[in-house]
């Protein structure tokens, strides 16, 4: 079987169901809650769904897993519980890292660019490990991923056994079905579809640096289908081993986003700016692009979906259709 923590959530749904759609058994680590969320596993139930403090139990049963996908944690980048964030980033998964050593099992991770920092430039989204220890986090979400990636590090320095394959994933901008339970850290693609389908104005940030026009602010938006590929092509390919940036290796910008979301509904391309919040003042990354060459170089050949066929795809099949994948 395949244990998949966070696997009720967005990434961690969408990854249950291509793994369901194979045939796959699967255990679930997640709490569903009293909303929806339950929904994002209605079309393909796992075997068992396991509420984290359930976890060490079960692993102590010595289940048959046979991979781990740690997609589990907490993802918003304005959390402020030190205490909460560093139990659940850090401390679980270095549990499961050490489980998976010990029982000789793949472990494959999510990371994230936030991870990046204030990097401003290509170059500087680097997944070369010589890079690792220059990057410095604007927020505790990123800071817990980073302190994950640097004990991993230190565990191959010293020679301490990993598992029988292991890959960290640093995802860039995902978007697609199943966010719909994430609140305001919901991807910026809903949220202005939100209001443009309602007839307002996508309302877009006014840019805090000098530097960057308002509306230019950019990212690397990737669908979230192409993530779950990367992370089956990496279990698919146990040689294959190491920390990777998951984007799309170009930038778009916000304003392109905007337009993509009007053109899909039909709409004309009106956009309205509004001052940036206090609190992201100053912690704002106003361009983020992954550099892929790291894994294309290891044999990832797939094309990445463009923003504009991604939006589309989101919108015409399931914002306006079956919501849920």
């Amino acid at each position: 079987m395949i244990l998949v923590t966070g696997g009720a959530g967005f990434i961690g749904s969408y990854l249950q169901a291509e793994l369901h759609a194979r045939g796959e058994e699967t255990v679930v680590v997640d709490w569903l809650g009293h909303e929806e969320k339950w929904r994002n596993l209605q079309l393909h139930a796992p075997s068992r769904v396991i509420a984290p403090e359930d976890l060490d139990a079960f692993l102590a049963s010595k289940p048959d897993i046979k991979a781990v996908f740690h997609m589990g944690a907490i993802s918003e980048t304005t959390a402020t519980d030190g205490d909460l964030v560093w139990h659940t980033n850090v401390t679980l998964s270095q549990k499961l890292w050490s489980w998976c050593a010990e029982q000789d099992i793949s472990f494959i991770y999510a990371s994230s660019a936030a991870t990046y920092g204030a990097a401003s430039t290509r170059e500087e989204f680097s997944d070369d490990p010589s890079n690792l220890e220059k990057l410095r986090p604007l927020n505790l979400y990123g800071w817990s991923k980073h302190v994950f990636d640097l004990w991993v590090a230190q565990q191959l320095r010293d020679g301490k056994k990993t598992p029988k394959q292991w890959a960290g994933l640093k995802f860039f901008n995902v978007y697609g079905p199943n966010e719909y339970h994430k609140g305001k850290m919901i991807s910026v693609i809903k949220v202005k579809y939100d209001d443009i389908s309602k007839g307002h104005l996508a309302k877009l940030f006014k840019s805090d640096s000098d530097s960057v026009a308002d509306g230019q602010q950019a990212r690397d938006f990737i669908w979230v289908g192409d993530v779950v590929d990367v992370m089956l092509w990496l279990y698919e390919n146990p040689h294959v081993n190491g920390l990777f940036n998951c984007g799309t290796g170009v930038a778009r910008t916000y304003l392109d986003l905007a337009y993509a979301i009007c053109d899909s509904l039909g709409t004309p391309r009106e956009v309205e700016f509004v001052d940036m919040p206090a609190q992201l003042r100053g912690k704002y990354q106003n361009f983020t692009c992954a550099n892929m060459s790291k894994i294309r170089g290891l044999g990832y050949k797939k094309e990445f979906t463009t923003l504009e066929d991604g939006i589309n795809i989101y919108v015409k099949k399931f914002l306006q259709g079956s919501m849920y994948y």
